[in-house]
């Protein structure tokens, strides 16, 4: 980006964080069971940052978990113990040194969602790739299988400016550069994204014009089934 439009980028940041109210974080579960049948039940793990936490909407039910889990359910005929650990504004060093010691089981498939807020506040794209590095190869010695998923695609923010947003996609393109590179030198590793060749529907994001509503976790959730890696 032509550095003379930055400082209306940081006018345009000024105006979102005092204009835009981020939906919290939903209900105080960490863990449940989605699904019936036979056999023993999947386990899967989700960690990250608000959108791990399901912030948009009313309940895990309806965020990103419920939606891996009710869809490894349905394609896998088994029960889906699902867990996450996430906090809301969490960056990569965050994840790494706080939210990754929560999980302490052993898992099927382990998701991760991060990256978001170290665009946000501007972290070099080489820190992101260390921090997220580590957290890669801490939860492949958790998990029989590892999905990175790409950050939010800003360039697609109906709620930003302009400007703002070509700004924040294009740091996001970068992130998820250094991110298909970590995750291609670990064969039980993949990187996807929700990003396809068009805008996204309508109603992909909640009220606050910032996270995914249920809709979006579904569609961000398919990415990720389709993504995981063969035993």
């Amino acid at each position: 980006m032509n550095r003379l439009l930055l400082p209306l980028v940081a006018m345009q940041g000024l105006w979102v964080r005092s204009t835009f109210t981020l939906a919290e974080p939903v209900d105080d579960r960490v863990a449940g069971t989605i699904g019936g049948g036979d056999g023993a039940p999947l386990r899967v793990a989700v960690l990250g940052e608000s959108t791990a936490a399901g912030s948009g909407v009313d309940s895990h039910d309806d965020g990103f978990a419920g939606a891996l889990a009710g869809l490894l359910a349905a394609s896998t005929g088994r029960p889906v113990d699902w867990e996450v650990a996430a906090q809301f504004g969490a960056t990569a060093r965050r994840v790494r040194h706080r939210l990754l010691p929560r999980l302490t089981g052993s898992y099927d498939v382990a998701v991760l969602l991060a990256g978001a807020n170290d665009v946000l506040t501007r972290r070099p794209p080489a820190d992101w790739g260390a921090d997220l590095a580590a957290i890669v190869d801490g939860l492949a010695a958790r998990s029989a299988r590892v999905v990175v998923a790409g950050v939010p695609p800003f360039g697609l923010f109906p709620g930003l400016p302009r400007t703002l947003r070509r700004y924040l996609g294009e740091r996001a393109a970068a992130f998820d550069a250094v991110a298909r590179d970590v995750c291609a030198a670990r064969p039980q590793v993949a990187w996807t994204t929700v990003v396809s060749d068009g805008l996204p529907p309508m109603d992909f994001f909640s009220a606050d014009r910032f996270h995914p509503s249920a809709t979006g976790y579904r569609l961000w959730a398919s990415a990720v089934v389709a993504a995981i890696p063969p035993r």
